[in-house]
């Protein structure tokens, strides 16, 4: 009888901890699955194919670091509050001498990732001349908790991914600083009194 009791105890003392370890295994994946930074490794190897490249990795703690040398006056002072609460900003950019230089499956790998659950994809521009523009938001409830967007054209590719609370009204501020390219984000400019009647 005592033999039985202690192997049931056993059996159970081993088991909980494995639920437990099982749990927190899912509870990583899960938050993984909602990070807004996508992985752009897998175009790398474009690099060897391209006349120019950037290649751009500015973690959290490199932007604090960026966030002393940006003035606290004028627009860097807007800047400087658009960056203090981001996580990350990651460019990816290949320019070629030639068209096909890069391939679908590159464009899948990113594409993939953006399909993931928590990215909702909100404009998509095609242009026969221009390429394609298609920009994404992660969402968090109401707030944006990160941003991609992925331009092709046949001689260039771009990948920017801005992890962190985005605020859209403020992020075409952010082009052409920290290596962040122009995105064609226009803010909305202010009404005047005779425009509202």
């Amino acid at each position: 009888m005592n033999g039985v009791v202690m192997k049931t105890l056993f059996q159970r003392s081993i088991r909980m901890p494995l639920i437990a370890a099982l749990l927190i295994i899912a509870a990583t994946c899960v938050a993984r699955a909602q990070d807004s930074r996508i992985q752009l490794t897998s175009l790398d190897h474009l690099a060897a194919k391209a006349t120019q490249t950037v290649d751009l990795s500015i973690d959290e703690r490199l932007m604090k670091l960026a966030a002393k040398f940006i003035s606290d006056t004028g627009d860097e002072k807007e800047v400087k509050k658009l960056i203090n609460g981001l996580k990350g900003i990651y460019v990816k950019n290949f320019e070629f001498e030639t068209e096909g230089q890069y391939t679908a499956a590159d464009l899948e790998s990113i594409r993939t990732q953006l399909r993931a659950p928590g990215w909702t994809r909100m404009m998509n521009v095609t242009s026969k001349k221009e390429g394609t523009l298609d920009v994404y938001l992660m969402l968090a409830g109401e707030q944006i908790s990160g941003l991609a967007v992925l331009h092709s054209d046949a001689k260039e590719l771009t990948v920017v991914n801005i992890v962190g609370p985005v605020d859209l009204e403020k992020l075409a501020q952010l082009e052409g600083q920290l290596g962040i390219p122009d995105l064609g984000i226009e803010p909305q400019k202010p009404k005047k009194k005779n425009e509202e009647k």
